[in-house]
């Protein structure tokens, strides 16, 4: 029997397989509110929000839902205003998340439509 030669892995294959991954998980991060939540922590205003309204968006991340929020978002110094976002909450988090529950969230400064729960520290 002839002896077979192993070829190597493919850089080329190794970086596109790279490539694909870090897109999805960016994919993922976008589709669950994770991704807003992070830049809004770099560069929102900070405010309290009480919860109005929650409801499944039908999607889970690692066994988390997905959570809509329908918000009463208080800014400084201006007038209460409501506002939607969504988030990956931990199902440990869920009963302390409720409507009635006043929470920080963060407002970019830019457009006070887009606003992001500020429970989890995100990087």
């Amino acid at each position: 029997m002839p002896e077979r030669k192993s070829r190597p892995v493919s850089l080329l294959g190794v970086a596109i397989a790279a490539a694909l991954l870090l897109q999805a998980c960016a994919l993922v991060d976008r589709v669950s509110g994770v991704s807003e939540a992070r830049e809004l922590q770099k560069t929102g205003e900070q405010a309290q929000a009480k919860i109005l309204r929650i409801w499944d968006t039908g999607m889970t991340v690692n066994d988390d839902p997905v959570v809509g929020f329908l918000l009463e978002v208080y800014p400084e110094g201006q007038p209460a205003y409501q506002a939607k976002t969504k988030l990956r909450i931990s199902r440990l988090d869920i009963p302390r998340i409720q409507p009635g529950t006043i929470l920080a969230v963060r407002i970019d400064p830019n457009d006070h439509r887009r606003v992001a729960l500020d429970i989890y520290e995100f990087k």
